[in-house]
């Protein structure tokens, strides 16, 4: 009788749960259960925020404020936390409810959301490209193609990290969420592609960044989910760590009684629109710490004062520290990709194989996207394989008529046109740079940015050659074998290419013929912005702000250049790495990591 009750009450809880899992509430509870520090920027007060931590700083005060819960921030909190008590502002929502961000399937899609409260918020640069920017818990890594994979050494050594913590930092991430991917067939006709063209050797399976081709992880599990960096939340101390989503920092508070300004706490608005200020604890060691990104890191430290003079005495925002490298360097590995046609029916894969070359680009892979008859109406980013003739349209003409006969024009169209796949080429490390100014004093809207895309003659000569490699690639015995396509000239493959690929910079008659003008016309990005912030301009080698006491920066507006072949990797590592780094200085060997 015991062992019958028992069976019924655990069916009884199993259907409990399914009942709980089919709800979008319900997804809500399991994952306030998971992350119970997690939530709303609209419960935040003094009676409920962090009252057990109480000090010189008033009730409603922190060790650490970080702004912004990405790809840094997420592991930067879960680290601090361990010790002290720690707010995280993020502007955005979770990603573990959102179907757009949480599979791999849906990848296309949650780009081409662009609702005010969607996890991607479109920019486009003064260059014409189309970028996005992360508005969610995890960052970039709640929205991007997931690939994983480390830096070179090379990157380690410039930046001046210590390369043992490097190490140990690492595995901290790839142990929660970082997967061997299932190869693609279309990624492994790629693979075999770079290796018929001489990207030698075949590394295997690896998260390290060497010459030669190889397979790298991924963050999409066996099922195609995400896993992004705000999974590594569970390695927090709950008790000491709170998360305030929809929360919407507005400026950076500081104390500038004093010879030089100190920061000391954040003003945020809630998903209400209701102004919040949050406070430093009054002890040596306290900071803000600013993980808001390339884009957002600089836009931030400008509405809050402190930036180029004549930049901020045009908006009247009033001045703490003069400093006219803050948004300066901006950079961005500049994209193009060769759109290659397939007779069978191709799976969907993101990156998954990538050709580290000795000419300075990386060739990766992406195939079946923009098939479906949900998708096909779509815009889709970099994955598009349905638009881009609206771009040879100049701009006064882009009329909503002309769009709207655009779209219809596409309804119409059968899928079977767009099957196919993607060579992506990237340069490696741009040489390119330009800078982001501000447009109004509203931290929701996107700032002015310039890439200044192949500005520099050498970062033209690597597209052109990693064009060149792309279409031997595709040319070569193993590739053609997969497609089932007979060879295609190389003018043929970049006119199929002009009409997938998406950006708003106008086209040349000869942009088919001349690698250099198609490199220029169809220049997309994959999100690696960085700079901005660069050190010994703007931060230290210990990323705290010059002449800002308990100001740090911990995000890629750092960077003079982007790490690997991908950065994600290295911007979670960076978020651990420097929150133990915090951790050992302040505290020694009893901060126990």
């Amino acid at each position: 009788m015991a062992f019958g009750r028992t069976v019924k009450l655990l069916l009884f809880m199993v259907l409990c749960l399914l009942t709980i899992l089919s709800s979008s509430q319900g997804e809500k509870e399991v994952y306030e259960y998971k992350y119970p520090f997690i939530k709303r920027a609209s419960s935040f007060s003094p009676s409920s925020s962090s009252s057990s931590f109480s000090s010189k700083g008033g009730d409603n005060a922190y060790d650490y404020i970080i702004v912004g819960g990405g790809t840094a921030g997420c592991p930067l909190a879960a680290t601090l936390s361990q010790n002290f008590s720690v707010l995280l502002l993020e502007r955005g929502g979770v990603p573990f409810t959102n179907a757009n961000v949480s599979f791999l399937k849906n990848f296309h899609i949650g780009l081409a959301d662009t609702s005010p409260t969607s996890a991607s918020q479109a920019f486009v640069s003064t260059d014409g490209v189309i970028n996005a920017r992360a508005r969610v818990l995890g960052g970039g890594s709640s929205i991007n193609a997931g690939f994983y994979s480390r830096s070179g050494h090379r990157f380690i050594k410039s930046v001046g990290w210590d390369r043992k913590l490097v190490n140990e930092s690492y595995p901290w991430v790839e142990s929660q969420i970082v997967y061997q991917p299932k190869l693609a067939l279309w990624q492994k006709a790629v693979r075999d592609g770079l290796l018929d063209v001489g990207v030698r050797p075949f590394n295997g399976f690896t998260y390290d960044h060497k010459y030669g081709t190889k397979i790298g992880g991924t963050i999409f599990d066996r099922f195609g989910r995400r896993h992004s960096a705000a999974e590594l939340l569970s390695y927090a101390n709950p008790q000491r760590l709170t998360v305030l989503i929809y929360a919407s920092v507005q400026r950076i508070i500081f104390d500038t009684s004093g010879k030089r300004p100190r920061a000391v706490g954040a003003i945020f608005k809630d998903e209400n629109g209701k102004q919040h200020q949050a406070l430093l604890r009054n002890t040596p060691g306290s900071e803000v710490i600013l993980s808001c990104g390339a884009i957002g890191t600089p836009q931030l430290l400008m509405l809050s004062g402190i930036g180029p003079k004549k930049e901020l005495e045009k908006f009247n925002i009033s001045m703490v520290l003069d400093n006219e490298y803050v948004g300066k360097g901006m950079a961005d590995n500049p994209m193009n990709s060769v759109f290659i046609p397939s007779k069978r029916p191709l799976e969907q894969s993101l990156i998954q194989t990538v050709g580290i070359t000795n000419k300075g680009v990386y060739i990766e892979a992406s195939s079946g996207f923009g098939q479906s008859s949900e998708s096909i109406h779509c815009h889709h980013g970099i994955m598009s394989a349905e638009l881009g003739q609206l771009s040879t349209i100049p701009p006064k003409q882009r009329t909503p008529e002309a769009i709207q006969a655009y779209i219809k024009g596409k309804k119409d169209l059968p899928h079977e046109a767009f099957r196919g796949g993607f060579i992506l080429e990237k340069v490696a490390n741009p040489l390119s740079t330009g800078h982001l100014k501000l447009i109004t004093t509203n931290v929701e809207d996107n700032p002015s940015v310039a890439f200044n895309y192949f500005s520099h003659p050498l970062d033209l000569q690597r597209c052109v050659d990693g064009i060149r490699l792309a279409a031997k690639i595709v040319q070569s015995e193993h590739f053609t074998n997969y497609t089932q396509c007979d060879k295609q000239t190389v003018e043929r493959l970049l006119n199929l290419s002009v009409k997938a690929n998406v950006n708003f910079i106008p086209r040349h008659t000869n942009d088919t013929r001349s690698i250099e003008q198609f490199c220029k016309d169809t220049v997309i990005t994959i999100w690696h912005y960085h700079g901005g912030c660069h050190v010994g301009l703007v931060v230290n080698h210990d990323l705290k702000v010059l002449g800002v006491p308990r100001l740090r920066i911990v995000d890629p507006s750092t960077f003079k250049q982007s790490p690997g072949t991908n950065p994600q990797a290295t911007i979670m590592m960076m978020g651990r790495y420097m929150g133990v780094k915090i951790l050992r200085e302040r505290l020694g060997k009893a901060a126990g990591v």
